[in-house]
């Protein structure tokens, strides 16, 4: 059992961003999927949890607490990668909290969080891979973002971060043939030049991406080795249509200007809460349904397990177990 005097604070600093940006890049490349949901939301989800994970990684090493990273299963997510301490593997849930007034709560009463529910999607509980002697850590991220047009534009004018961003369709991302898409023909009809960059694979699909500059009207043709295209950053806000043609398809692609997303997330502050181990995690957890109302959602979309966070176990106990087990290594 724990209570909020357990909880570990960390201030959120910009770069943990730009990691979380950098590794939700790659995820276009296998772990997202069309679906009903607003891919620019869960982009930026992608980007609050990766940023935990740095933070929480920081974290051990400014308290001199050892572990290793080991790498997920290669087939199901090769960019995902765990912290293991002391031979216990940690899977971090984290919860982006965006509302306002709930940021206020928080920060106010953090004992809020308490009566929250630690969860874990019940589809990720089963995944084969895992032992019960895993550790499922459970984490809250305040930050807000800016993901319509108008807090955008409010962004853009105060001059703080944002990442604009346009997910391809998943016929660039994964295509059924693997085949060369060069070379590409961009062009962009605002009137200002444009600085880009395009992310995709390269013929051994590794990570490939490319600068850039499309000056205003003006056809461009790039003969890198793209075979899939999973995303295109742009620097500045584009004022109008950019296209990107493709012998591979019959017909040119087209970015209008209001389709942009900015992924950037303005977090505040990470409260790291506590533990479970995953085989005690699966005795003591109650199955929610979903559409269930709970603190982190208006409504889940899948159904989850969920212990109280207030029965979860304080992680400084944790940290000095590892420690001591370390040093008794020496």
């Amino acid at each position: 059992m724990i209570n909020s005097s357990n909880f570990i604070h960390i201030s959120y600093t910009p770069d943990l961003t730009e990691g979380g940006i950098a590794y939700a890049l790659r995820s276009l490349l296998y772990s997202i999927d069309d679906t009903s949901e607003n891919i620019y939301d869960r982009l930026r989800r992608l980007v609050a949890e990766a940023a935990v994970e740095l933070a929480f990684r920081r974290h051990l090493s400014q308290q001199a607490v050892p572990f290793d990273v080991t790498s997920a299963m290669p087939f199901t997510n090769p960019g995902k990668f765990f912290v293991e301490l002391g031979r216990h593997r940690c899977d971090i849930k984290s919860f982006l909290v965006s509302r306002r007034d709930q940021i206020s709560e928080i920060h106010r009463n953090p004992n809020v969080i308490l009566n929250a529910p630690a969860l874990v999607l019940s589809d990720h509980h089963m995944i084969d891979g895992h032992t019960d002697n895993d550790l499922y850590l459970f984490a809250f991220l305040s930050g807000v973002i800016a993901a319509s047009q108008d807090d955008l534009k409010k962004v853009i004018k105060t001059n703080q971060p944002h990442y604009l961003m346009y997910a391809m369709p998943a016929a660039w991302r994964k295509p059924l043939k693997w085949n060369p898409l060069g070379p590409l023909v961009l062009k962009s009809e605002s009137e200002a030049q444009l600085l880009i960059k395009i992310s995709g694979q390269d013929g051994a699909r590794e990570f490939f991406t490319r600068l850039v500059n499309l000056p205003s009207k003006t056809r461009v043709t790039i003969e890198d080795p793209f075979y899939s295209i999973t995303s295109v950053h742009a620097k500045n806000m584009p004022s109008a249509r950019l296209g990107i043609h493709s012998r591979a398809y019959p017909q040119t692609h087209m970015i209008s200007a209001f389709d942009w997303g900015n992924i950037w997330v303005y977090g505040m502050q990470i409260i790291l809460t506590g533990f479970i181990p995953r085989g005690e995690f699966r005795q003591r957890a109650k199955m929610l349904a979903p559409n269930s109302h709970v603190f982190q959602y208006d409504h889940t979309k899948t159904k989850n397990l969920a212990v109280p966070v207030s029965n979860l176990n304080p992680l400084e106990d944790r940290f000095t177990r590892v420690q001591e087990w370390k040093a008794a290594q020496a």
